[in-house]
């Protein structure tokens, strides 16, 4: 299975197959093992690979740089103002010219197309850190938590609240139809992923067992439900005046106890992170300020419960991140 990685890219899950993004999870939970145990293991010592970021970021900056170390690897992180690309020099070009230095190339950015434009003038593996469609390392390392917490992935029912066609929305219902899972999506329609996406999520479905359901309804959604997640209302990058209206339009759909009061009694919270949870954060107090509202997307005590496995999340973007640069860029040992 490991020679089917050698130089991949991981651009988005739709291009893995089930046996593949298992293959990863089992992967990334040896490796985490080892980190645990404290066993050393730098199979890629001596690679480059470089972080090429456009929007900031705490868990996927630290988790390759982090992960990439871990694995005996040199790592160049270029920011917001790092790099000329897009600016002076062509994507094209960029990366042209980065594939000719480093052995792989993270991007964190905007546009889908600009993650694939590197992909195919590189000539090394690129991964995607999170584009405005797709976030395709979060899932990993949030379906790893699910597997810690249940066993398994097939048959788990999952239900995310909030915007089901930002890349979150996106990429959790291509994981959930690949690997067999029940995935409600509950959003006011117009905040649903695109037809022709849940068209192609619904016809991986039927090969895999999973069932692909959208809802208005909270209640529908929420009912014995293994898992409830959810993610920030307004996406890095969007302009501020969105805020007022993605607020009327989420606020029924926070979650809160009465909503986790509906899942099945062990049922898990799940965040991307971060989350405006409370006030303590610039963003968090500005939104009290101007809507009265002391959490957005999920409450404190929901957050902050023994349900919650939001940090748990966190903690293994690293450990699915060096399984993905460990399968793409050397001979597993």
């Amino acid at each position: 299975m490991h020679k089917n990685f050698i130089g991949r890219s991981l651009l988005t899950l739709l291009d893995y197959t089930p046996e593949e993004i298992q293959f990863l999870l089992d992967l990334s939970k040896d490796l985490k093992d080892k980190k645990h145990q404290g066993i050393s293991f730098q199979p890629l010592k001596g690679k480059n690979i470089v972080l090429l970021f456009e929007k900031d970021s705490t868990r996927t900056r630290c988790a390759f740089q982090a992960g990439g170390n871990d694995l005996g690897m040199n790592v160049t992180y270029l920011g917001p103002t790092g790099s000329q690309m897009g600016k002076k020099e062509s994507i094209k070009d960029t990366a042209r010219v980065l594939g000719r230095m480093y052995d792989g190339i993270e991007y964190r950015g905007f546009k889908q197309e600009t993650v694939e434009i590197l992909a195919q003038y590189s000539g090394v593996p690129v991964w995607n850190g999170l584009t405005d469609l797709y976030h395709p390392t979060q899932i990993l390392a949030d379906f790893l938590t699910i597997q810690e917490e249940f066993g398994h992935l097939k048959d788990i029912k999952f239900t995310y609240f909030g915007d089901a066609r930002n890349n979150m929305g996106n990429s959790l219902m291509i994981g959930a139809a690949k690997m067999g899972m029940h995935f409600n999506a509950v959003a006011p329609k117009d905040l649903w992923p695109s037809d022709a996406l849940i068209k192609k999520c619904k016809d991986i479905a039927k090969e895999t067992g999973a069932t692909i359901t959208l809802t208005e309804d909270v209640h529908e959604g929420a009912k014995d439900a293994d898992v409830i997640y959810t993610d920030v209302w307004v996406s890095m990058g969007e302009p501020e005046h969105v805020w007022k209206d993605r607020i009327e339009k989420l606020s029924p759909y926070q979650v809160n106890q009465k909503v986790m009061s509906m899942a099945k009694d062990n049922a898990i919270f799940m965040h991307c992170l971060p989350a405006f949870h409370n006030r303590d954060t610039m963003i968090g107090e500005d939104i009290y300020q101007k809507f009265n509202m002391d959490a957005l997307e999920v409450t404190e005590d929901v957050f902050e419960s023994e349900q919650s496995v939001v940090f748990d999340e966190a903690e293994n973007r690293m450990h699915t991140i060096k399984a993905i640069m460990y399968a793409t860029m050397g001979e597993i040992q």
